[in-house]
């Protein structure tokens, strides 16, 4: 089977090389981001977070529960029956909150929010740095 030229351009191709920063997708940058905070917090309180997996989607279901004022950036689901805990952070809502250079600090807060949540104690207690970035 042959491949289509219809324009006469030639084949498509990349239009990065895959080795350049700029390949990577928003949501490849923004996971990477998530996967950073987590591993940051992961070796300062993983011994006591128990099972808890960290996840990322898009955007929040369509329907917020009723304590939820707006749109929220991420939201704690408790283990039961022996599922581990998820803490799900939502990439649009975060990405629309914060600038490029403050989205980083952004992720790490809205993750310590959630992990202080699911360990009983302040989020300034979890990430030291909670609250600095975003001033």
């Amino acid at each position: 089977m042959r491949r289509r030229d219809t324009h006469g351009r030639g084949l498509r191709r990349p239009l990065f090389p895959p080795t350049s920063p700029g390949y990577r997708t928003r949501a490849e940058r923004f996971d990477d981001l998530v996967f950073d905070a987590t591993e940051r917090l992961e070796r300062r309180w993983g011994k006591e977070w128990g099972r808890l997996d960290v996840g990322v989607e898009d955007v929040p279901p369509s329907d917020p529960a009723p304590w939820e004022p707006g749109v929220p950036l991420g939201r704690l689901f408790p283990g039961e029956y022996g599922a581990p805990t998820r803490i799900v952070l939502y990439r649009r809502p975060i990405e629309q909150r914060a600038r490029p250079e403050e989205l980083p600090a952004l992720v790490r807060d809205v993750l310590a929010e959630h992990v202080a949540h699911h360990l009983g104690r302040p989020p300034e207690e979890i990430d030291p740095e909670y609250g600095l970035g975003m001033l």
